[in-house]
């Protein structure tokens, strides 16, 4: 009954979340949601919404192996970011150099930061979305850095580190750490403003990604290359963290929080950073919907196996 009644709560997670999707795609078709809206909106998630998510995540009681576990969480998602840079080293040797760009990029940068958290929490609860905090933090560093460097060979090194120790995301970590190193007291006023920003991430988040999924032309996207960058990034990465957890003997919720994160669609980053430094913005924009699209069907799958 217990099995039972997770299946069906996952389900019915990522049934919500196409519809939200579903809705995202709806306003932006009709010309409601503008692009300058849509990055605004992009804005809001970033700078408010997902920084209290975190925040809120930090503030639950830590039991008997919490910080094993944190520290296991912490070097699989180092061990993950280490392996998809090599992976992206040499995948894409044989493609131009505007398309490889995109496409290293989206392998080593997943959209774990924007659909991660969110599931997370839907599939291993509040536990699992502060360890999906922590996972999310070599993949920041390397967002600003190594992916950025796909990109450019003259990226100002100072310059992208100054940007992943202040990103507001970053700075919620630091926050979040304080309050449970420290027991700090959170103000009851401060207490409800974080719940009800948090409370706000799942559906801000999946009706970004709806509108990201309007401006493509589905008929284009079913390519050779769309598939097999699709199978690297939902299934071939996936499945290394897994093995990999397994050999290590890492506790059940640290791999399953660590396999699903590394399950994530391409980052949807990877169209804005394309289109700033000249590279394929629209294999950009079709690497991330079309991931995003299949990822409906990989996320229950992986999660199924996971929590099984």
């Amino acid at each position: 009954m217990k099995v039972r009644s997770m299946y069906t709560e996952l389900f019915e997670l990522m049934g919500m979340m196409f519809f939200m999707m579903l809705a995202g795609w709806l306003l932006q078709s009709r010309g409601l949601i503008t692009e300058q809206g849509r990055k605004s909106l992009t804005n809001i998630i970033l700078y408010a919404v997902l920084p209290c998510n975190i925040v809120n995540a930090f503030r639950m009681e830590t039991g008997e192996g919490f910080w094993e576990g944190m520290a296991q969480t912490l070097a699989a998602a180092a061990v993950v970011q280490i392996l998809c840079v090599a992976l992206a080293s040499f995948l894409y040797r044989r493609m131009p150099k505007k398309e490889r760009q995109v496409y290293q990029y989206a392998t080593v940068c997943s959209n774990a930061g924007f659909m991660g958290n969110p599931l997370a929490q839907g599939v291993f609860g509040d536990q699992g979305l502060l360890y999906a905090s922590v996972f999310l933090i070599p993949l920041r560093i390397v967002m600003w850095t190594a992916g950025v460097s796909y990109f450019t060979d003259s990226a100002d090194k100072s310059d992208a580190v100054k940007k992943v120790l202040i990103h507001p995301c970053m700075i919620a970590v630091y926050i979040g750490l304080a309050i449970m190193l420290f027991s700090l007291p959170v103000p009851g006023v401060i207490e409800r403003t974080l719940a009800a920003f948090s409370s706000c991430c799942t559906g801000m988040t999946m009706l970004y990604i709806g509108t990201i999924l309007a401006g493509v032309d589905l008929k284009s996207l079913c390519s050779r290359r769309q598939i097999y960058f699709a199978a690297v990034r939902l299934i071939l990465i996936p499945c290394i963290v897994y093995l990999f957890c397994l050999v290590l003997r890492t506790e059940q919720l640290v791999r399953g929080v660590c396999v699903l994160l590394s399950a994530m669609p391409a980052g949807s980053t990877a169209s804005l950073l394309a289109g700033k430094y000249g590279a394929d913005e629209g294999t950009a924009a079709k690497c991330v919907v079309f991931t995003t699209l299949l990822s409906a069907a990989a996320i229950p799958v992986w999660s199924m196996i996971l929590i099984h």
